[in-house]
């Protein structure tokens, strides 16, 4: 049989290119990849380590700034599947220009949903969201709880979901939304919490622990969340929302605890507490009860497993990550 094509947008971000990664394993699909900044090397795209990337190809195009030309190249390549993982993310840099992180998240999300709701050849629109839509939460968060976002990012990626649904209602857009707790895993950005944490360890550097590291917040490796993403693609109900999260959650301070203990350092020498981040939610967990009972699916990467994965990983390619910057740079 024909392989079946996917565009994945946003193939280049962490999670995309883990989403890309698993599709290449399985020859029944031919990926289409679109990012709006040129492919990295396999030290932060899984996929690249491939051998043989004949049903891959990349197309750099910017989701705002060449909107017309993703559209056109969706019209030409009629793609059974559309995953969406683009995105503006760093919450806390979306109070500096909120704009910026509307235009992505929300405007250029709907335009792209309003085209995609009249193809025809469209099968499934898959959107990566996040349940920072959800708000700072108390007890069983699932996916009928009411948005309510403490954010410039999470309002700006409410704002998108509210407008794709609303394209369900209308026009019969064949939407699914995921929302998956925090990713982590070899090939991630470096600025975020788990390589962040190694890194500063290996450098001999304090990690900074924002209100103390008090923050609840539940870590699921990537690869258990792309295997949840392509049986929801392929399996997933017209306008249904699925969360994708682990078995528990954790305090950031038990986080970096834990890390400290797997490499064999001092967690109270190594660590100093700060100011917490504004807006910042104190409790991040949602359920995942819906897409283990529609799906049968469950995570299968224990916290340990996974970071020790990120250690390995990180110190197979020393040389080239104390090269890379530790903080986020912001781009427009």
């Amino acid at each position: 049989m024909r392989p079946s094509t996917v565009v994945v947008i946003g193939s280049n971000s962490f999670s995309g290119s883990d989403f890309v990664d698993l599709l290449l394993e399985d020859p029944a699909y031919e990926v289409v990849g679109v990012s709006r900044s040129a492919e990295k090397s396999a030290l932060f795209l899984p996929y690249r380590q491939h051998t043989d990337l004949g049903r891959y190809s990349f197309h750099q195009l910017d989701l705002n700034r060449d909107g017309d030309a993703l559209l056109e190249l969706l019209a030409a390549r009629q793609p059974r599947y559309v995953v969406n993982f683009a995105a503006q993310s760093e919450v806390a840099a979306s109070w500096d220009h909120p704009e910026q992180w509307f235009q992505t998240n929300a405007v250029a999300t709907a335009r792209l949903g309003n085209f995609l709701c009249r193809q025809r050849w469209l099968e499934r629109y898959v959107h990566i969201s996040t349940p920072e839509v959800y708000g700072s939460c108390e007890g069983n968060v699932t996916e009928e709880m009411a948005m309510n976002p403490s954010t410039p990012y999470a309002a700006s990626r409410a704002a998108a979901a509210t407008m794709l649904q609303l394209l369900v209602r209308q026009f019969g857009l064949p939407l699914t939304i995921i929302r998956s707790t925090n990713v982590y895993g070899a090939h991630q950005q470096l600025f975020k919490i788990i390589p962040r944490a190694i890194i500063k360890i290996r450098k001999g550097e304090t990690i900074e622990l924002h209100g103390g590291g008090a923050q609840v917040r539940s870590f699921i490796h990537i690869r258990d969340v792309s295997r949840g993403e392509r049986v929801a693609m392929t399996a997933g109900g017209n306008g249904e929302i699925y969360n994708l999260s682990p078995d528990s959650d954790i305090t950031i301070r038990s986080l970096v605890q834990m890390i400290c203990a797997r490499m064999g350092v001092d967690f109270a020498r190594c660590t100093t507490a700060t100011a917490a981040r504004p807006g910042n939610d104190a409790r991040y967990v949602i359920d995942s009860t819906k897409a283990r009972a529609a799906f049968g699916w469950a995570p299968e990467i224990s916290l340990e497993q996974g970071v020790d994965g990120v250690i390995a990983w990180i110190d197979a390619n020393w040389e080239a990550i104390v090269r890379e910057p530790l903080e986020y740079i912001h781009r427009p």
